[in-house]
Order: C-alpha cells, then sequence, then structure tokens
C-alpha cells in the first residue's frame, strides 16, 4: 500500500476525527477567552500559544489531506469550506486585515465538516434552498402588497411605523415575528382604526402560520430524504462488499472442486 493511501486511512480514523473534533472546540473556547480582558491580562501569552499550536494542527491536516486526495481535495464541498475557514485564519488580523481576527471563530463550523450527523442536517438544508426560494418569492409577494396596504392605510397616523414602504415592510416584519406586535403595533393602530385587525391578523396568519411553517416543512423533508439517501449508500456498499464475498467463497469452491 503506497504512502498516500496509508494517509488517506489515517486521516479518516475514528481517534483522528475524534482528536481533530476536540481541537476545534479546544480552540473554539480559546477564542471566545480573548474576549475577556481579565483572561487576557493573566494568561494572554499562553491562551495566543495555544491558538497558533491549534491553527498549525489544522494547517498539518490541510497539507495531509491535499497529499492523500491529491485533485479529488477539490472536489469535495466540505473540503472546500474547510481550506476556506483555515485560509482565513491564516491571514495578518492587523492593519487592514484586522477585522478578519473576528472571524477565527468560524473554526467552530469545522465541527460540521467532521461530524456526519451535522453534515446530514446541512445537507438537507442546502437541497431545500430550491423550493424554498418559490416560497420566499411567495413571502416576498406578500410582503410587498401588505407594506403598500399598510403604508396606504396607517401612513396619516403612524409615520413612524408606516410613513413609507420601508417603515412598514420592517414593522410588518416585527409582526411575524410576534415581537411585541399586539401591545407595541396592532393595539395602538386599532385605537385610531377600530377595525385595522382585518388587515393585521389575515397577515399574520398567512406569514407566520403558513409561509414560515411551509418553510419548516421543506427542510425537515430534505433532511429526511439526505437521511434515506445515505442510508441507500450503506445499503449499496453493504451488498456490494456480501456479493464480493460470496464470489470470493465460490470461487474458492470451485478450485477445490478441481
Amino acid at each position: 500500500m503506497s504512502l498516500r493511501h496509508r494517509t488517506a486511512e489515517f486521516l479518516e480514523t475514528r481517534t483522528v476525527r475524534h482528536g481533530i473534533t476536540a481541537v476545534i472546540l479546544f480552540n473554539a473556547l480559546i477564542l471566545g477567552m480573548e474576549t475577556s480582558a481579565g483572561i487576557m491580562d493573566r494568561v494572554g501569552p499562553a491562551i495566543r500559544i495555544a491558538d497558533r499550536l491549534c491553527l498549525s494542527i489544522f494547517v498539518v491536516e490541510i497539507a495531509l489531506k491535499l497529499f492523500a486526495q491529491r485533485l479529488a481535495f477539490w472536489r469535495s464541498g466540505w473540503n472546500l469550506f474547510d481550506f476556506v475557514i483555515v485560509g482565513i485564519s491564516l491571514i495578518p488580523g492587523s492593519g487592514a486585515f484586522s477585522v478578519l481576527r473576528a472571524l477565527r471563530i468560524l473554526r467552530l463550523l469545522r465541527v460540521v465538516s467532521v461530524t456526519p450527523s451535522l453534515r446530514r442536517v446541512v445537507e438537507g438544508f442546502l437541497k431545500a434552498l430550491p423550493g424554498m426560494g418559490s416560497v420566499f418569492l411567495l413571502m416576498g409577494m406578500i410582503f410587498y402588497i401588505g407594506a403598500v396596504m399598510a403604508t396606504q392605510l396607517f401612513q396619516d397616523a403612524f409615520p413612524q411605523w408606516f410613513g413609507d414602504l420601508g417603515n412598514s415592510a420592517y414593522s410588518l416584519f416585527q409582526i411575524m415575528t410576534l415581537e411585541s406586535w399586539s401591545m407595541g403595533i396592532v393595539r395602538p393602530v386599532m385605537e385610531v382604526y377600530p377595525y385595522a385587525w382585518a388587515f393585521f391578523v389575515p397577515f399574520i396568519m398567512m406569514t407566520t402560520f403558513a409561509v414560515v411553517n411551509l418553510l419548516v416543512g421543506l427542510i425537515v423533508n430534505s433532511m429526511q430524504d439526505a437521511h434515506h439517501e445515505e442510508d441507500v449508500v450503506k445499503t449499496d456498499a453493504y451488498r456490494d462488499e456480501v456479493l464480493a464475498r460470496l464470489e470470493a467463497i465460490e470461487k474458492r469452491l470451485s478450485e477445490r472442486e478441481r
């Protein structure tokens, strides 16, 4: 077996995967500690050294993957994700790039790439995006219609909420999230326009309870499909392994008969 194959098998072992996960979580803890001035005053140098050590481990892991997989490395979306996250961490965090220091916490997202269950969740979400696009388009039309109507109906008495199209859209978004929608917006409007409930209640029914639940349903279905596809792949792999073993047994039996 070549060195590349041994390296690839080494990277896929449970010990290495769990070790990388532990380093990612430890690094996230360190980056959280950096936000405390008191902790940095006491053990700041040690935290910086530990952070560089974690980054070095990530760089070595990426380098080993590049060596083991070569061009196949770039055909994996999760490998590209890891490469970008680690690459951002290597950019100097001073001068014009000082804002990128805050992006170091994105390393925590690498837990997704090394955890199959989390990968399945993300893959299910991505597969739901095409269907979600249609739902977002529907929601956008509902919001636009509602914002135009709310501006025309309540602009004069409540310019702070419905003075223009932008304010109306933001107020309707607050209402959709049910954040202080009743006492904060709707009841004051109803004191001036008693029948305003005939506009707001149907809007909440269409957006909060119908469209949002439709989005949730699409994501759940996509996750179930992704899980089913993974089960099919495992079943096919197991079937191929069993068939290969049966063929090997038949071959041995035929050789003995001869």
